[in-house]
């Protein structure tokens, strides 16, 4: 049964998409740039924020993701300036990473695919199969992104990890988003209950 909330609900723009997704990233990154990380981690929140209530204002909802994404970065944000120690912001990334895997897996444990409750409506027609591959497949994107992130923030200066987080790793999601469309094209299903002849006429 589709949902007719969803159907009257607005859908986002690109450039409302690019607000919401990006801009708060793009704060974080020119902050830095010009202040410290410290400076960078306030406006970063300050910039969640702003973002949720836009995406409320243009299409009356907001993501899941970026429901948990905001609370973290309020909660990781708020002891690194509370403590003033840029360990608990760096941590946020690897944090989300291994959440979002852990619900992934832990659903396909129970059977449940929550891949296809978030973003069931942005992908075409699929079989449950194909459903099951493409949650196993971002599980384990999302624990590979969790490792880079610990390496990076271990390894290398504060500027690299917040330019790699900033440039880095939404092309990488990006690029991995698109190696899954074959996954998409082998386990499509046709369009539903299109109209017959008989029906049109």
């Amino acid at each position: 049964m589709t949902n007719t909330t969803d159907q009257s609900r607005p859908k986002a723009t690109a450039r409302q998409r690019f607000l919401t997704e990006l801009g708060p990233l793009l704060v974080f990154f020119l902050v830095n740039w010009q202040m410290d990380i410290f400076a960078a981690t306030g406006a970063f929140m300050a910039a969640m924020l702003m973002a949720m209530a836009y995406s409320w204002h243009a299409t009356r909802h907001i993501a899941p993701m970026m429901w948990v994404s905001t609370a973290l970065v309020v909660v990781f944000g708020g002891l690194t300036l509370w403590l003033h120690d840029d360990t608990f912001i760096k941590l946020k990334p690897t944090i989300i990473y291994i959440f979002f895997a852990t619900i992934l897996m832990t659903g396909l444990w129970f059977g449940r695919v929550f891949l296809r409750t978030v973003l069931g409506a942005a992908f075409p027609p699929m079989t449950d199969r194909g459903w099951t591959i493409l949650t196993r497949n971002w599980a384990l994107f999302f624990i590979g992104m969790a490792v880079l992130n610990e390496l990076v923030w271990r390894n290398f200066s504060t500027d690299n990890w917040v330019a790699f987080k900033t440039f880095g790793a939404i092309p990488l999601t990006f690029v991995f988003a698109l190696a899954q469309t074959p996954v998409l094209s082998r386990h499509h299903l046709p369009d539903e209950a299109q109209p017959t002849k008989t029906e049109a006429n």
